[in-house]
């Protein structure tokens, strides 16, 4: 068997790409609610911290 690794909505993977009575594990990497905005930072390239940064996702519930 060949382990695959999915990135993005869990029951939108499940429902399309995963058979039914087949999956052995979902991984779920919380915090949860947490109501903040991530960003992804940026190094220079001499390696040196970045003011730039981009939103990564939103973690919040409208």
């Amino acid at each position: 068997m060949k382990n695959t690794l999915y990135y993005g909505d869990n029951l939108d993977i499940l429902r399309r790409y995963i058979k039914d009575e087949s999956v052995d594990l979902i991984y779920l990497d919380p915090p949860f609610k947490s109501n903040q905005d991530y960003n992804v930072l940026f190094k220079e390239r001499n390696g040196t911290k970045s003011s730039a940064q981009i939103k990564a996702f939103e973690d919040t519930w409208h």
